[in-house]
């Protein structure tokens, strides 16, 4: 092992890694989650579960990543976003980008399920494959 402090090296280009279902990194955290993550990590539905205003998730950085890369894929396959909680960054982003979505063929889910398990309730999605 080397002492030499690890050096910044970029990160080698490969084709994108197509997926049915991603979960954004860090309840999509803007720490770790860039546009490069959206244009490697090509997924029909991509879950935020972020919903700690305070620690910024969701980050509204983030979303703005996922159109800056779903731009760049070059074809206009369907996505489909999950948010597991209703978050005010959540709803702005969604009023203040949706013709972007619209014309990037995303959509944005609202839960409208709820699942009550031992006397706890929490909203819930249906994704079929």
């Amino acid at each position: 092992a080397s002492n030499s402090p690890k050096s910044s090296l970029p990160v080698p280009m490969a084709p994108p890694v197509y997926v049915d279902l991603a979960y954004i990194p860090n309840h999509c955290s803007g720490k770790n989650t860039d546009p490069e993550f959206f244009r490697r990590v090509r997924a029909s539905y991509y879950v935020v579960s972020g919903n700690d205003a305070a620690n910024g998730e969701p980050s509204r950085a983030v979303l703005d990543a996922l159109l800056e890369g779903k731009s760049q894929w070059g074809d206009n396959l369907q996505v489909t976003l999950i948010p597991t909680h209703d978050t005010e960054v959540t709803r702005e982003w969604y009023q203040q980008t949706h013709e972007k979505q619209q014309e990037l063929n995303i959509m944005v889910l609202a839960s409208s399920s709820t699942v009550v398990m031992q006397d706890e309730s929490f909203p819930a999605c249906k994704i079929e494959f």
